[in-house]
């Protein structure tokens, strides 16, 4: 733009030097005699193009465009403008666009800036900031290296803008003198409030935030505690005991009398300047260390290993007792099925014994009954008979009895099986036969019979 104003100065002020003072047609020119003649203009055709007014507008022209860089510029994305005018005024310019500037001297300022943790042989072009690792040391006395990335904001008001502007003069000013210095000290110190131990068993994200935090918000004063333990080791071949002292730390953030944490201020907290974005990319702990972590991991593994075993184990046992447990509860359970059996079979026949002997008592009865029955029939008979006696027999009655008697005794006889050899003989005393003797005591007990009924 400037070298464009140069260019039409020039040609403004050519055109108004070297431009013929007087038309093509008003040009003359004197001879040898004195007298004037008309000639043709020497001057080159373009300059007759040119008026003296024409020239004094490239001139004008020319001297706008050699001053617009001098009076605007044009604000880039990503960058702040700390601004001087020539009568010593400052201003900072913050947003983009096209801005007056009014023949003031401007520093850009790059918005924001790079601060990381870089390998040899990275590629740091874009990066503002380069550092090499930060070494730091635990509270249990562990050295590590820390790679960190870390993006940071210039303040955004224009009053704090324009004291950092002053104060570092530069970029690589602020980014080597108080940037890369601030984060690698605050880096260190947070080493002092985390144990390497801890670190590894789960408070990598404590000590990130921590690191966050003491950047934005000032360091933490903190406290640091020493504590002695005696830890007693038994020696179980000779029944004996060892005794080992034991060095442990503490650290604990002091607060004040609200409960807050109390912080420290750094240059980046001072300065205004903003913390972005900070991410803890690898922390590397000592070799010594990383083999005690071996070891442990080891000894760890064999432990695990072990309380596998044991585990395996007393599944077994317990799988062994619970069988055990089921046979004994499936023998019981057959047991007890044979005892309800056998008390149902016993109930069963106490059933059957109680039945029965309710059978036998009603049949007793009934027999009683019938015993009685019989005998009061008897009896009735009896004394009917007694009465038939006394009042005296008819004839045809008597002889109805007699036939009845009679045909009994035949019925009686023809029952009677006689063997079909029999011998006869005579005991010298008088007796006779047997069929003598059964015809006899028949004929006797008819005889008795009406003697009965007579007497009666």
């Amino acid at each position: 733009m400037t070298f464009l104003g140069i260019i039409l100065i020039i040609l403004g002020l050519i055109t108004l030097i070297l431009r013929p003072q007087l038309s093509e047609e008003d040009q003359f020119e004197e001879n040898k005699d004195g007298e004037l003649k008309k000639v043709k203009s020497k001057a080159p055709p373009w300059l007759l193009m040119f008026t003296r007014r024409i020239s004094l507008m490239i001139l004008l022209a020319g001297g706008l465009v050699a001053a617009t860089p001098y009076l605007f510029f044009w604000a880039e994305p990503g960058y702040q403008y700390f601004v001087v005018y020539p009568n010593g005024k400052k201003d900072a310019v913050l947003s983009e666009g096209i801005k007056f500037r009014g023949f003031a001297q401007i520093t850009p300022w790059q918005k924001f800036i790079d601060v990381k943790v870089v390998d040899q042989g990275e590629d740091t072009d874009e990066i503002e900031g380069a550092m090499e690792p930060i070494p730091i040391r635990f509270i249990d006395q562990v050295t590590a290296t820390t790679k960190l990335s870390t993006r940071f904001q210039l303040p955004a008001d224009k009053e704090s803008f324009i004291e950092l502007a002053i104060e570092f003069r530069s970029l690589q000013n602020l980014v080597q003198n108080t940037l890369i210095p601030t984060v690698r000290e605050v880096v260190s110190n947070t080493g002092y409030m985390f144990a390497a131990q801890d670190y590894i068993s789960g408070s990598a994200s404590d000590f990130r935030v921590a690191i966050d935090e003491q950047l934005k918000d000032g360091t933490f004063s903190v406290v640091k505690n020493e504590y002695r333990d005696t830890v007693v080791t038994s020696i179980e071949q000779d029944s004996r005991e060892i005794s080992e002292i034991q060095t442990r730390y503490e650290v604990n953030k002091r607060t004040d009398a609200d409960g807050k944490f109390i912080r420290i201020p750094h240059d980046i907290n001072e300065n205004n300047i903003i913390v972005a974005q900070v991410i803890v990319d690898d922390v590397t702990l000592e070799d010594v260390f990383k083999q005690r972590l071996e070891a442990q991991r080891d000894e760890s593994a064999k432990r695990q290993l072990e309380q596998q075993k044991i585990k395996t184990a007393k599944d077994a046992q317990a799988r062994i007792i619970a069988e055990g447990e089921r046979d004994k509860a499936a023998e019981r359970v057959a047991q007890e099925k044979e005892q309800v059996k056998a008390l149902i079979s016993i109930e069963t026949k106490l059933k059957q014994e109680e039945t029965n002997k309710k059978l036998a008592s009603i049949a007793l009865e009934t027999e009683r009954l019938r015993a009685q029955a019989q005998k009061v029939k008897a009896d009735a008979e009896s004394y009917q008979n007694a009465k038939l006696v006394s009042a005296g027999l008819t004839p045809q009655e008597r002889a109805k009895i007699e036939k009845e008697t009679a045909i009994g005794v035949a019925k009686e006889l023809a029952k009677i099986k006689f063997p079909q050899m029999m011998f006869m003989g005579n005991d010298g005393n008088g007796g006779g036969t047997p069929l003598e003797a059964l015809i006899g005591a028949a004929m006797a007990k008819q005889i008795n019979f009406q003697t009965g009924r007579g007497g009666g």
